[in-house]
């Protein structure tokens, strides 16, 4: 099944790239930059990757991004991204960042997107990758915040798909977003937000009804409201699951126990993504194989799996229909 899953094309639409600076990585920005780390080294950085709610994970995940600083750090961060997407048959890569923990740093938005884009076109070039970046709004800080930096970035829309939502999830619902989300919505972005992931059921109809979002990221606790599952049956909206993600962060106590299996029966249109892999201890093929492990997960499921994940990408029908050719020519090659 892990060769199967490791040949299998696919896309990745829930990736933070900031999420991607391994601990290696991290060392060598640091020692480029003159950074100091509160770490002896790698070892004792990576023994440091044990969370048991959210926040203390984005406690670490923000340290750790304060090593990169220059458009340099943000392309080689980038494209070691996708060389490893490459290699594990991701033909689609739809990547959130967040400004709003860069431009307070003092680093300008244009270094952080030159370089993330910079290695975006090199990967299309060389490799025939694909991708996309969301520009993701920070929740804990206030609306205006996010505003400020949405404008910020107006000279720079062209290089984003979407905007999406991120961050502590506990105590900040999505609502307050709802016009800044409609002004990305008339500037011609594609919208997401995380959701339903720490937040109820109810933040998971607020990304909906208010933000009208085209994907929810998480949504695992959308099963605790009946009407809800059947509105997102009803409108097939996409939900990007993280299984080691979840559980790294205490959402599920065991993959048994992860909810990927029971939406997908109940015809909700899910995908597998890894979330923040340097942190959470897999990249997408780690989290289809853990999955299919506990969760008895066989390869038609995969396959649709999969092809829920180019249906939901943010590029066009002609595009969408070629990896899915993909797709289909690879499950005959193995029928």
């Amino acid at each position: 099944m892990d060769q199967f899953i490791r040949d299998l094309p696919k896309a990745e639409l829930h990736i933070h790239i900031e999420g991607s600076l391994e601990p290696e990585m991290m060392f060598s920005l640091a020692e480029r930059n003159a950074i100091p780390l509160r770490f002896a080294d790698v070892d004792a950085l990576r023994r440091a990757y044990h969370f048991d709610h959210l926040q203390g994970f984005l406690d670490l995940y923000y340290q750790g991004m304060g090593v990169l600083r220059t458009e340099q750090d943000f392309y080689d961060l980038t494209r070691a991204y996708l060389d490893r997407a490459h290699r594990e048959r991701v033909l689609r890569a739809e990547m959130f960042f967040d400004p709003q923990a860069h431009v307070v740093r003092g680093v300008e938005l244009a270094r952080v997107v030159d370089g993330i884009s910079g290695a975006m076109v090199d990967a299309q070039r060389e490799w025939g990758l694909s991708s996309g970046l969301i520009f993701s709004f920070l929740r804990h800080l206030p609306v205006a915040d996010a505003e400020a930096i949405f404008e910020q970035a107006l000279p720079l829309l062209d290089r984003f798909i979407a905007v999406g939502l991120d961050s502590s999830e506990r105590g900040n619902p999505p609502g307050p977003f709802a016009a800044l989300y409609q002004r990305a919505r008339g500037q011609g972005l594609f919208t997401v937000a995380h959701a339903g992931e720490e937040g109820s059921a109810d933040y998971v109809w607020q990304a909906l009804e208010r933000l009208k979002v085209n994907r929810i990221d998480h949504g695992n606790r959308a099963l605790e409201d009946e009407a809800l599952v059947q509105e997102l049956v009803r409108r097939q909206t996409p939900l990007t699951l993280c299984p080691l993600s979840n559980l790294a962060l205490g959402g599920v106590g065991d993959l048994s126990a992860h909810p990927l299996k029971q939406m997908l029966d109940l015809g909700l249109n899910v995908s597998v993504h890894s979330d923040d892999p340097a942190y959470f201890g897999g990249y997408i093929n780690a989290n289809y194989s853990a999955a299919a492990a506990a969760l008895v997960i066989e390869r038609p499921q995969l396959l649709q799996l999969a092809r829920n994940s180019f249906n939901a990408a943010f590029a066009s029908p002609e595009r969408v229909e070629g990896w899915l050719s993909q797709l289909d020519e690879y499950s005959r090659q193995q029928a």
